[in-house]
């Protein structure tokens, strides 16, 4: 009795989990994302965890909503075992969100927010692990170039992405030589659109760049389509997403989507990945699939050699993975905390299905 009684005395206490706070729009905007993230998780606790501790992923739904997504990033803040968080989806909450985090020496990582401001605050602790708007752009505008086009339409979302992605698409699109020949963010229907396109009849143009998200951006393609307007559509990565089809109708059939993660890449990375998902899942991974799974993976990396007493020293980890090789290529960040790597996957829609393209 006297050993059984020494021995639960003695008996270490299990070390509390690390947890990683992650924000995002689940109900409404998931697309694998979350099944991405758990894989990531279940993997790494499976091998260990993270410095001998399970790893718990804390998650917060902000339904694209700014005042709760303001709310859930206080409340990560305070929240002083949170070591790390992933999120948001959205440039218009995770910007100010930013302040917040960094205010708190908690690093925030997003793997969807595109908007150049994002990173252009000098923030130690904010990174992101998809291309800003502006690489995509640039991308799209080269391929644009080297297929011909030389005369392009802009029609963009007045929001921070759809100007941003507007504006770099516009500024790169003229590096490579292709005129604008008209920008707009309204129309009142089929006449106006039709109208519109005898404009653009006049002035020669070849094709319509769309920087718009996807509801807004689809219907504009099949409106456009409704209208009589056939060339060719380019897009962000907002319109990566099976959805594009049912939405734009046959007018979609062709589009171009600058985007990221290509699963069909000979890398082991990749094939390790998709195998595991679709095991787990059966089915394919998402981009936003590959976006959580890394965003995950690479956090656990940097924590791994953080101070776990110091959430802000995660930071610094995430600059000393250098080049890591992840499902959606090889990631690297820059002082400002942006994302690098040679990510960009281009695709066209075709039969209803995306497909990808050589850069």
């Amino acid at each position: 009795m006297v050993l059984l009684l020494c021995t639960g005395c003695t008996q270490a206490e299990k070390p509390e989990d690390i947890v990683i706070g992650v924000v995002w729009p689940f109900a409404a905007n998931n697309n694998l994302f979350n099944e991405g993230i758990d894989l990531a998780a279940k993997e790494i606790n499976l091998s260990g965890g993270i410095k001998g501790r399970e790893l718990k992923l804390l998650k917060a739904d902000d339904n694209s909503e700014l005042e709760r997504g303001m709310s859930i990033a206080q409340s990560f803040a305070d929240n002083k075992k949170i070591q790390a968080v992933i999120g948001h989806d959205n440039s218009f909450i995770s910007i100010p969100a930013s302040a917040t985090y960094n205010n708190a020496g908690l690093v925030m990582l997003s793997p969807a927010s595109t908007a150049p401001e994002l990173t252009q605050n000098g923030y130690p602790h904010i990174f992101r692990s998809i291309p800003s708007d502006d690489e995509i752009a640039r991308q799209l505008a080269i391929y644009a170039a080297k297929q011909g086009f030389r005369r392009m339409v802009i029609y963009y979302s007045e929001n921070s992405y759809g100007t941003g992605l507007a504006n770099s698409f516009e500024d790169h699109a003229r590096a490579q030589e292709i005129t604008i020949v008209d920008r707009f963010n309204y129309y009142t229907g089929l006449d106006n659109l039709r109208r519109l396109h005898a404009k653009w009849q006049a002035y020669g143009f070849d094709g319509i760049f769309i920087a718009d998200t996807l509801h807004e951006g689809g219907q504009f393609i099949f409106d456009a389509g409704q209208a009589g307007i056939n060339v060719p559509f380019i897009a962000g990565n907002a319109l990566d997403s099976p959805s594009l089809s049912k939405i734009g109708g046959k007018a979609a059939e062709g589009t171009i989507v600058g985007s990221v993660f290509n699963p069909y890449m000979d890398r082991p990375e990749v094939k390790k990945f998709v195998s595991d998902f679709s095991k787990e899942y059966k089915q394919m991974p998402s981009t936003y699939a590959a976006l959580g799974y890394d965003s995950v993976k690479m956090l656990s990396a940097a924590i791994e050699s953080s101070d776990l007493n110091n959430r802000s020293t995660v930071a610094k980890g995430l600059m000393e993975l250098g080049k890591w090789a992840g499902a959606t290529g090889t990631h690297e960040f820059n002082a400002n905390g942006d994302e690098t790597g040679d990510l960009v996957a281009l695709k066209k829609l075709q039969a209803g299905k995306f497909k990808y393209l050589e850069k």
